[in-house]
């Protein structure tokens, strides 16, 4: 008889935990953009494409940086709840900024699409920030790994 309320009480914080952890919320990165229909855009001049852009990469930016914080948020209270159990589970937040961020991003993309169409130079622009961003990245993973490697 005991085994089996061992293995229940084993099972049933298995699947608590499973719970709690499908609950935190993501890192901005790690969520993708929500489809939106470049058509609403078709009609705008590269240069209202530009300060649309600007706009919502700013705003982007801004919820990215306040997701990122609730990620970490959830982070660190699921590594507390994990090691001193229930109390702090219950401070993992539920206002993630997923859904707005995902259209953000869709909306960033749809306007991109046009840009591209339009041969606009804001695609160009964003291309060259792209790859910039990508090799510090790489710069940085490679850093990392020279410091690991030396270690």
């Amino acid at each position: 008889m005991k085994p089996t309320t061992t293995a229940t009480r084993l099972m049933s914080l298995l699947l608590t935990s499973c719970l709690f952890l499908s609950a935190c919320a993501s890192k901005s990165e790690n969520i993708k953009a929500s489809y939106v229909s470049p058509l609403q855009y078709s009609d705008y001049s590269c240069k209202q494409i530009k300060g649309e852009i600007g706009r919502v990469g700013r705003k982007m930016n801004e919820v990215a940086g306040v997701q990122d914080d609730i990620a970490g948020d959830d982070a660190v209270a699921m590594g507390v709840g994990l090691v001193l159990l229930w109390p702090a589970l219950f401070f993992i937040e539920s206002d993630d900024q997923h859904v707005e961020l995902a259209r953000l991003k869709g909306e960033f993309d749809a306007l991109e699409q046009v840009a591209i169409e339009k041969n606009c130079t804001v695609a160009k622009e964003i291309e060259v920030v792209r790859q910039e961003e990508e090799a510090r990245k790489a710069a940085e993973k490679a850093a990392a790994q020279k410091v690991r490697t030396n270690q």
